[in-house]
């Protein structure tokens, strides 16, 4: 009938609904969506099945109000941008979904305050949260931590349980590459001072450094981008080695066009590798040697880690799981050969430079 408002229509069915149909209580349809594992399998496949064919749909704020728990949990990222991060998330939103879990992401821009913000207003409605490449303080971290359920990735901090990749066993794998080569003087250049896996892939490149009888450089400071490689790459002619090795994937991208951009050839007048084979580093010319992270199996362990967390299956331990990495050699890296790069700085200007304790040169 014409002007008919939705009052003859028939009302959504309620959980009450679902559960009289099903022949359960009301509670028991609750469990099914927000904890499947508590309800026998075949019960649950048969809410579900009626709760479909009567077009019920749950909601999470009225369930999370109801039984105090929300099935959420937060993913707070540093960079969205950045493509490292692409596979951790669907690693993560994988294993969510498979514990009938909804993912809120946090994007903090590099911005520990921006990090912070976001996960006070997550934090009332979350069960537990993972942070990646946090660039939060230790404190700010267990501070968040006492509130929530907490997994770190990408970092360890005393008290926290965590996910790291390990970074000694792949830089020793990206040296031993380019020793075998030739290359016995290497230039790191360097990520976010606030990166905690900077701070490691340092510390692991210097102890290798040191075993092999390799001369080091490390440059930067520099943001882990495309344009923070192209800045480096200005940098690095002012004190070229025969070999580099960038905090990550991006960083190297960028190093490779820098470069290009001022002739010098790669692999032919330097070689460069970079960490943690990101999508692209095989569509480049030359492809990009790189250390690889399993991202995919990043995320998911630590939503897996965190849900144990969450149902009391798994108490917290202090020592970080350790994910492997493997070397990927790609055509970045080559024999080392005699061949000399032109500084872009006249002869005083370089001497100056060297001088200069702020140009970020380090001899190790």
């Amino acid at each position: 009938m014409a002007g008919s408002t939705g009052s003859d229509e028939q009302a959504a069915p309620t959980i009450y609904d679902v559960a009289r149909a099903a022949g359960v209580a009301a509670s028991t349809v609750s469990r099914a969506f927000a904890r499947p594992g508590r309800v026998n399998a075949d019960t649950a496949g048969r809410i579900r099945r009626i709760a479909v064919e009567m077009g019920y749909r749950t909601n999470p704020v009225a369930r999370a109000l109801l039984s105090g728990r929300s099935s959420m949990i937060a993913l707070a990222i540093s960079d969205i941008t950045n493509p490292y991060y692409f596979e951790i998330i669907r690693g993560a939103q994988a294993a969510a979904m498979e514990a009938g879990y909804t993912m809120l992401l946090a994007d903090a821009q590099e911005s520990d305050r921006l990090e912070r913000e976001a996960l006070d207003r997550a934090v009332q409605t979350v069960e537990g949260i993972v942070l990646a490449s946090t660039r939060m303080s230790d404190t700010s971290i267990r501070m968040t931590a006492k509130l929530r359920p907490l997994i770190v990735l990408n970092r360890a901090v005393a008290g926290v349980p965590s996910v790291v990749t390990d970074h000694h066993h792949g830089i020793r794998q990206a040296v031993d590459h380019l020793h075998a080569l030739g290359h016995s003087h290497i230039t790191y250049l360097a990520g976010p001072e606030a990166a905690w896996s900077d701070g490691m892939r340092w510390q692991a490149l210097r102890e290798a450094a040191v075993e092999l009888g390799l001369r080091l450089h490390r440059l930067g400071p520099y943001p882990p981008t495309v344009l923070g490689g192209v800045a480096a790459a200005d940098d690095f002619c002012r004190r070229p080695t025969s070999a580099v090795i960038a905090y990550n994937d991006l960083l190297a991208l960028g190093l490779l066009r820098g470069l290009s951009a001022v002739g010098v050839r790669v692999p032919q007048d330097v070689s460069v590798v970079g960490f943690d084979n990101i999508f692209g580093t095989d569509l480049v010319t030359p492809g990009l040697t790189t250390l690889a992270a399993p991202l995919h199996l990043l995320g998911r362990t630590a939503v897996q880690g965190l849900l144990a967390l969450i149902s009391g299956t798994q108490r917290p331990v202090d020592k970080p799981v350790t994910i492997p990495t493997r070397l990927v050699v790609r055509a970045s890296t080559d024999q080392r050969r005699p061949t000399r790069i032109a500084a872009p700085a006249e002869q005083a200007e370089l001497s100056d430079l060297l001088q200069t304790p702020s140009a970020g040169i380090t001899t190790g």
